[in-house]
């Protein structure tokens, strides 16, 4: 694998949707429309590229002094768990060294659990806090 970690600028439909569609997030690919304009108002989005192929991907939002909030990371099935996330992770926050806050959501299983804590996150619970969200279907 030929690994590379850079800036996403150019959205391109095609590979964005396959990636989504092979995680299953299809809250997202229904509404391709909104994707596109999620990716036009993020504040940074990386890409992993094995050679010219994009294979993961990890979008922030938020103003990157006092919030960055990891909206989505995605890595194609075949190339999860060989540290391309980390990777992503990694790289994102090393762009905002100095936000005051990093926060994600993601789903409640063993794997992420134990993936996001690896990666120095941990549950709201844990530093005295509580999450809500709001989902419109």
């Amino acid at each position: 694998m030929n690994l590379t970690i850079k800036d996403y600028n150019k959205y391109n439909s095609e590979e964005i949707l396959e990636l989504y569609k092979s995680v299953g997030w299809c809250s997202y690919t229904n509404r391709p429309d909104m994707l596109e304009h999620a990716f036009e108002h993020s504040l940074k989005i990386l890409g992993a590229h094995d050679g010219e192929k994009l294979i993961g991907i990890i979008r922030a939002v938020g103003d990157g002094y006092s919030v960055l909030l990891i909206q989505d990371i995605l890595v194609l099935p075949e190339y999860q768990r060989k540290g391309i996330g980390r990777k992503l992770i990694s790289a994102m926050l090393e762009l905002y060294p100095d936000v005051y806050q990093t926060e994600l959501a993601t789903d409640n299983t063993e794997k992420t659990v134990a993936f996001y804590k690896s990666c120095g996150f941990l549950p709201y619970s844990e530093i005295g806090c509580e999450g809500f969200m709001k989902i419109k279907y």
